[in-house]
């Protein structure tokens, strides 16, 4: 009996075909049935993780097509969070239009605000980049918190539950489908623009900017869009957090924030809209765990509940720390590994 020693295409249509593999079909359809199944399995708490780690998910999306595809450095992903968040509750709550207006207007606005803060990519790399993406984050940040008249100010802004069919969205288990369905429209169209030109023009810059301009690459061009389309999906990501919290203040969106999510997209892998994913649920899922376990043995083991915080931050820059120095291309790698083993076996080459 034969074994497969490659993947060889006989038509255009099959080379550009997301799946190439019945294996991929068989996983993409185990996937779809296991987050079917979730909400009606799921406790509570763990319901609630879910809903927050795909929203995080669509965010670290955005910033792995600016850092892990573009090569360009970003820590201001607070502030762009706090642009579509609240940009879409003023919209719903001032003007008195429909959720999806205002979703549509979050990620807008934080696109533009983006790119404007991305000018400074046209002359920075690397450190110097990082200290102005941390300059648009404080700056939003001080914008939101004195715009009074606006954002109201260190007040919270309040937001009514979004209607669908005119049943409102209140519960966690209603809001995980509207999450499922955003995150996959994001990691569909991620997944598709880097089959584009736009896309190819992306990791011709991250990869030698200067080889890239020679072949005709608009480097100011693909540069300031690449800062733009990133910063509207964490824009979405925004938008889904005031919805879904149905409160935005601006301690939701500081410097902690922007480096959770560049823990995301290390932890996932660079350069993958899948690690983005993995990324941004395990980053999640961690602080949680450690929390449910702390209760657990809060009892027989006080001190760990004492602790806790402690522990989660420890943990937190442990498995950066660990990522860093034994897998850097993420989890997203640790899976590759597997599919690999398993498609190639007996064999070990």
């Amino acid at each position: 009996m034969g074994t497969a020693t490659g993947l060889y295409h006989r038509s255009y249509a099959e080379v550009l075909a997301l799946r190439q593999t019945r294996a991929e079909y068989a996983r993409l359809a185990l996937l779809g049935i296991a987050l079917a199944v979730a909400p009606f399995v799921l406790p509570p708490v763990w319901l609630r993780v879910a809903c927050q780690a795909g929203i995080a998910a669509i965010g670290a999306i955005g910033l792995n097509i600016l850092t892990g595809y573009t090569g360009q450095i970003s820590l201001g992903q607070g502030g762009f969070l706090a642009v579509g968040a609240y940009t879409s509750a003023i919209v719903v709550t001032r003007m008195d239009l429909p959720t999806p207006v205002g979703i549509v207007a979050g990620i807008a606005l934080a696109a533009l605000v983006g790119a404007f803060f991305g000018l400074p990519a046209l002359r920075l790399k690397g450190l110097y980049l990082a200290i102005a993406t941390l300059a648009s984050q404080e700056i939003v940040l001080w914008v939101v918190r004195n715009w009074s008249a606006v954002t109201g100010g260190a007040s919270s802004l309040l937001v009514p539950a979004p209607r669908v069919l005119g049943f409102p969205l209140r519960s966690d288990f209603a809001w995980y489908w509207v999450i499922v369905a955003c995150g996959a429209a994001a990691a569909l169209a991620a997944t598709n623009l880097f089959r584009t030109g736009i896309g190819r023009a992306f990791v011709a810059i991250r990869d030698q900017d200067i080889a890239a301009q020679a072949i005709g690459v608009d480097i100011v061009r693909y540069k300031v869009l690449a800062f733009a389309v990133s910063s509207g999906f964490v824009g979405l990501a925004g938008a889904l957090t005031a919805h879904y919290t149905r409160t935005v203040q601006w301690e939701q969106f500081t410097l902690d924030v922007s480096v959770l999510y560049v823990a995301m997209i290390i932890v996932g892998g660079l350069g993958s809209v899948a690690g983005s994913i993995y990324g941004a649920v395990f980053m999640l899922v961690l602080p949680a765990g450690i929390q449910q376990l702390g209760t657990a043995l809060r009892d027989d083991f006080p001190i760990i509940t004492e602790k806790l915080p402690a522990l989660q931050h420890a943990a937190f820059g442990l498995v950066i720390m660990l990522f860093l120095i034994f897998e850097p291309r993420g989890l997203a790698r640790c899976w590759q590994r597997v599919k690999d083993y398993a498609r190639l076996w007996p064999f070990r080459y």
